[in-house]
């Protein structure tokens, strides 16, 4: 999925993590990711997060997509910063799951928590 992912490809989006239910991926924060109060868009932080939650949920096998998702932005990032997107399963049921995305600065410090609902578009060979 992500070898297609063009979108995240073309923001220097890496996986560096992927287990079954979980993934994690890194953004570096450039200059063109900065808004008008010099922080970097919530919009590129969300792009982040989504992509490690669809790494997530796309690591059972069918393909997956997502439902619905919301994000709390906790805390700025900056130019120049590497922020790290950490995805993790809270459960499946049928075709649909829960997972939560923890969006951490490159000091450790919470940047969003985001919680996206995936609907897999076909049921899982068992």
């Amino acid at each position: 999925m992500m070898a297609a992912d063009v979108a995240s490809a073309a923001l220097g989006i890496e996986l560096a993590e992927l287990a079954p239910g979980q993934a994690v991926c890194t953004m570096a924060v450039t200059e063109r990711m900065v808004n008008g109060h010099a922080i970097c868009h919530g919009g590129y932080v969300f792009l982040l997060a989504d992509t490690a939650f669809a790494c997530a949920c796309n690591s059972h096998g069918p393909v997956t997509v997502a439902a619905g998702a919301e994000i709390s932005f906790v805390s700025p990032a900056q130019a120049g910063e590497t922020l790290t997107a950490t995805a993790l399963e809270r459960t499946r049921f049928g075709r649909n799951g829960i997972y939560d995305v923890t969006v951490r600065g490159g000091d450790g410090r919470v940047v969003a928590e985001f919680r996206g609902r995936s609907r897999a578009l076909e049921e899982e060979s068992r």
